[in-house]
């Protein structure tokens, strides 16, 4: 199946490693120029070589922090202006720490909503008015499944990422008027490098080891084992593409049957 994303202009935010990197890279794959982002320019740099290499010329890099409230506004124009446009935002960003409500102050919150709630609003405000000139404009914010069955020791992220689910429902209401459609995904446990940070920090908080804690958190799935990266970013790149023209306001679920509940 032809998804229609080559030559189609996506910007997938946090994309160095894990979901991010893996959903830049099929898009590429699928011959959609990308720019990838990162905190860490040298993160940059290496991912869009990785990507260069399997795709020639379609990955580019911009640097930058999501949760500084000057950075996401900066990131969209540049690039926006390396592609000349945007068809494609993907709103994706690192987890708060994990930890019990007791743990956290003020602070703590309010970090935690600049990372995993503004900066899907400051991107996305940002991101609008290219949107709009695009015949296929699509924006995906990348959530957690805990916004159905929340996630023990990550209340956190069990509180922000909901209020992200709430925007991009709404958002999909105000703007489909506008050509713009709104997804969101919903992953599980997969397996990246912030679910061995968690797992570790699991492991130490039980007393037990992180083969123990990996095994544990995969038996919770019908198939007995946890996501990859790139069974994620199959799933991204269809909401994404023209192929996907009518889904709009959909929170979709990559969780293997880990959620128990029917709706």
């Amino acid at each position: 199946m032809d998804l229609g994303l080559s030559g189609l202009r996506a910007l997938t935010l946090g994309s160095s490693r894990g979901l991010g990197y893996a959903t830049a890279r099929i898009l590429a794959l699928e011959g959609c120029r990308v720019v990838v982002n990162s905190r860490h320019p040298d993160h940059v740099r290496s991912a869009v070589d990785q990507i260069n290499r399997e795709a020639p010329g379609l990955a580019f890099g911009v640097p930058g922090d999501v949760a500084l409230a000057d950075q996401p506004a900066n990131i969209v124009k540049e690039a926006a202006e390396i592609l000349g446009g945007l068809d494609i935002l993907i709103t994706n960003s690192g987890g708060p720490p994990s930890g019990k409500f007791e743990q956290f102050n003020d602070e703590d919150w309010l970090q935690a909503v600049n990372l995993n709630l503004l900066s899907h609003v400051r991107l996305i405000r940002a991101a609008l008015p290219y949107l709009r000139q695009s015949q296929n404009a699509s924006v995906l914010t990348v959530t957690s499944y805990s916004v159905k069955q929340p996630i023990p020791n990550l209340v956190l992220s069990n509180s922000i990422r909901a209020a992200t689910v709430g925007l991009t429902k709404t958002l999909a209401l105000e703007l489909g008027g506008d050509g713009i459609r709104f997804n969101s995904i919903l992953p599980a446990w997969t397996q990246t490098e912030r679910v061995t940070e968690l797992m570790n920090a699991r492991a130490r908080s039980n007393q037990s080891s992180i083969e123990h804690e990996l095994a544990k958190q995969a038996a919770e799935s019908p198939f007995g084992r946890m996501a990859t990266p790139e069974e994620f970013a199959q799933a991204a790149a269809f909401l994404v593409s023209p192929a996907a023209s009518y889904i709009t306001g959909v929170m979709l679920s990559v969780d293997g049957g880990m959620y128990k509940g029917t709706l």
